[in-house]
C-alpha cells in the first residue's frame, strides 16, 4: 500500500514545488506603482538583469510633470554609486502632463549645464545638440507618453521615445552620466525625486 501511494506522493510535492517556484517568479516580478504608473521591480535590457533602483515624481511648482525611474545591475543609495555602477542602466520617463516637447530638451540641456563641471562642457556639446534636436523633432511630449535614456556599454547612451529608438547613440560614458546627474547631481531637477530615485523614500 505504501509502495503504491509513494509515487502519489511524489507527485503531490512536485506540484507543490511547481506552485512555489511560479508565486516566486510572480512576486519576482513586482510593479510599483508612482502617480499610476506601473514600473517593473526587475527588467531585461538587451540580456543583462536590471532592477528598479528607486522611482518618484518630478514637480514644478505644485504640478506633477512625469515619473521618472533608475534601473541598474545592483542598488545604489549615492550619486557616486549610480555613476560607477557597472553594466547597462536605464531611466525610464513617462509624462504625467502634456509638454511642449522642445521645452523638455531644453530643461534638460540647462540640468546638464547646471550639474557638470565646466570644463566637461565642450565634450558634452555635440550630445547636447542632438538631444535637442530629438526633443525639438517629437514636438509635443502627451500625457502617458513614455521616453528611456539607456546606456548600453559598447554602443552608448540610447533614447528611445515611445518605443522608437533614436539613431546615432551617443558614445562617451560621459554623456550618459551627465544626464544622469540632471536628477543624481548636486543641482538636481528635484530634491524628492533624488531621494526617491536613490532609494531613499
Amino acid at each position: 500500500m505504501t509502495a503504491l501511494s509513494l509515487p502519489a506522493v511524489l507527485f503531490s510535492r512536485l506540484a507543490l514545488a511547481a506552485c512555489l517556484a511560479t508565486a516566486a517568479l510572480g512576486a519576482s516580478a513586482a510593479q510599483i506603482d508612482v502617480a499610476g504608473v506601473k514600473l517593473e521591480d526587475q527588467m531585461d535590457l538587451r540580456g543583462s538583469p536590471l532592477v528598479l533602483n528607486g522611482a518618484g515624481i518630478r514637480y514644478k511648482a505644485i504640478f506633477k510633470v512625469y515619473t521618472a525611474g533608475l534601473y541598474v545591475g545592483k542598488k545604489v543609495s549615492t550619486t557616486e554609486e549610480a555613476l560607477a555602477a557597472p553594466g547597462p542602466k536605464r531611466v525610464a520617463i513617462t509624462m504625467l502632463r502634456d509638454i511642449d516637447a522642445n521645452e523638455l530638451g531644453k530643461l534638460f540641456t540647462k540640468g546638464v549645464e547646471d550639474n557638470s563641471p565646466k570644463s566637461e562642457m565642450v565634450n558634452l556639446i555635440p550630445g547636447l545638440l542632438r538631444m535637442g534636436q530629438m526633443f525639438a523633432d517629437q514636438k509635443q511630449l502627451k500625457t502617458g507618453d513614455t521616453f528611456t535614456i539607456d546606456w548600453l556599454p559598447g554602443t552608448g547612451t540610447v533614447i528611445t521615445v515611445r518605443g522608437v529608438p533614436q539613431p546615432d547613440p551617443v558614445k562617451e560614458p560621459a554623456f550618459f552620466n551627465a544626464l544622469l546627474r540632471i536628477w543624481l547631481g548636486p543641482n538636481p531637477a528635484d530634491w524628492k525625486l533624488k531621494d526617491a530615485l536613490l532609494g531613499k523614500q
